[in-house]
C-alpha cells in the first residue's frame, strides 16, 4: 500500500490506553516505578486491569499520538502499526483515521491481540505505565514500503519499538530508505529505562541516521551517561542536527544551529493528567518545523500542545490548539494555525 505524499510519516507501537486514577499506596504495593513504562505480558495485564477502578479507554501510543496531533493541527501525516484484527484493534483503527491520517496496515488475524496500555495516574498527574504490546511484536520490515517512506517530509520513529527485534529490523529499513531519498529522520527516546537498555544502539543510530532528537531531561541523560544537562546538551548538539528536550515545568531546552534555546512552559492553573504531554510536545515541534517556523517558536508550540493535553484526561487533543494558541500565546504569528479539531471517539466522552 502507498502513501501520497504526507508532512509526516510515524511508525510506533499502535496501543489502546486505559487511563485510572491511584494513590500513590497503590504503585508501592505493586513495586511499579513511578513516572516510568514497564513491558508485561497479557496474563498481567488482565490481573492488573481486575485491580484498578473504573477507567477511561483511548486510542494511544507515543508516535501515534503525535501522528494525531499533527493531523490536527492540520497537517497531513500518516502511521505504520500492528494490530490485531480484534475489538481493541478496531477502535485504534477508527480512532487514527478519524484525526485524517491515513493508516492502511494490515492487521493480523491470529493472536497476539492488540496492545493496550493500563495508564495509571496519580494524584499529582503523573503517570506510570504499564504496557502489553500484543500485535506490535508482529511488526516487521515488510510493513515498511519504499514509496510510502519516500513520500514523508519526515519519518519519525518511536524509541519503544527497539525493545522487539522484527521492529528494529523495521526502523533500520525506515532510516535507509529515508536517507536515501532526503528525508528527514526524528526520533522519539520513549522512556529513561529504553534509553538505559539501548544506549549503544541509540547513540549509533543518532549520530548516523537521525535529523532530530525528541527527548526529556531524564532520557538525555540516561543516553549520555550524565547528570550535567550542559554536558549531555554539548554531546547531543555533535550528534544531530536538531534536539528539543523537555523539562516539565521547567519548559524545554532546543539545541539547533549552533545555539541553545530555553522555552518555558505554559502555565496552568491544574495539571489533570501528564499522559501524552511529551508526544503533543512532539506533535507541536515538529508541526512548526513543517511550516518552517523558527526553533524557538518550534518550543513555544511544542509547549504549547503539551499544555493543552495535560489540562485533561486523555493523550491527544480535545480543544483546538488554534483557539488556545490565541489565548496563551498572543504575541505569536499563529496565521499558520488552523482551528482544525479530529472528530471526537466515542471512548473519549
Amino acid at each position: 500500500m502507498h502513501y501520497n505524499p504526507v508532512d509526516l510519516l510515524g511508525i510506533g507501537n499502535a496501543i489502546v490506553d486505559v487511563i485510572a486514577r491511584v494513590d500513590e499506596s497503590f504503585l508501592v504495593a505493586k513495586q511499579l516505578e513511578k513516572g516510568c513504562m514497564r513491558l508485561i505480558d497479557q496474563d498481567t495485564a488482565y490481573a492488573l486491569y481486575a485491580e484498578i477502578g473504573p477507567g477511561i479507554e483511548s486510542s494511544g501510543g507515543s508516535v501515534a499520538n503525535t501522528v494525531a496531533g499533527i493531523a490536527g493541527l492540520g497537517a497531513s501525516a500518516a502511521f505504520i502499526g500492528k494490530l490485531c484484527d480484534d475489538q481493541l484493534g478496531s477502535v485504534f483503527r477508527h480512532d487514527i483515521v478519524a484525526t485524517g491520517a491515513v493508516f492502511h496496515t494490515a492487521p493480523i488475524v491470529a493472536p497476539p491481540a492488540s496492545a493496550c496500555c493500563l495508564v495509571l495516574v496519580t494524584p499529582d498527574g503523573e503517570r506510570t505505565m504499564n504496557t502489553f504490546l500484543g500485535a506490535n511484536c508482529e511488526l516487521g520490515s515488510s510493513d515498511i514500503d519504499e514509496d510510502t517512506v519516500s513520500a514523508a517530509r519526515i519519518v519519525y520513529l518511536e524509541g519503544y519499538l527497539w525493545d522487539m527485534p522484527k521492529a528494529r529490523d523495521a526502523l533500520l529499513k525506515a532510516v535507509r530508505l529515508a536517507r536515501d531519498a532526503g528525508r528527514m529522520v526524528a526520533l522519539n527516546l520513549s522512556d529513561p529505562l529504553c534509553v538505559e537498555r539501548h544506549r549503544g544502539d541509540f547513540r549509533r543510530l543518532i549520530g548516523n541516521g537521525v535529523d532530530i532528537l525528541l527527548a526529556n531531561e531524564a532520557e538525555l541523560h540516561s543516553l549520555y551517561a550524565t547528570q550535567c544537562l550542559d554536558d549531555a546538551l554539548h554531546n547531543v548538539s555533535r550528534d544531530c542536527a536538531i534536539a528539543a528536550v523537555t523539562r516539565g515545568p521547567r519548559g524545554c531546552v532546543i539545541v539547533g544551529d549552533g545555539r541553545t534555546r530555553s522555552v518555558p512552559a505554559i502555565e496552568l492553573e491544574k495539571v489533570v493528567d501528564k499522559t501524552g504531554a511529551g508526544d503533543q510536545f512532539a506533535a507541536g515541534f515538529l508541526f512548526g518545523l513543517i511550516r518552517g517556523q523558527g526553533l524557538k517558536s518550534c518550543g513555544r508550540l511544542g509547549a504549547l500542545a503539551a499544555a493543552e493535553v495535560i489540562s485533561h484526561f486523555g493523550s491527544r487533543p480535545r480543544s483546538s490548539l488554534a483557539d488556545f494558541a490565541h489565548q496563551c500565546l498572543p504575541d505569536l504569528s499563529l496565521s499558520f494555525l488552523t482551528r482544525s479539531l479530529r472528530p471526537k471517539s466515542s471512548k473519549d466522552a
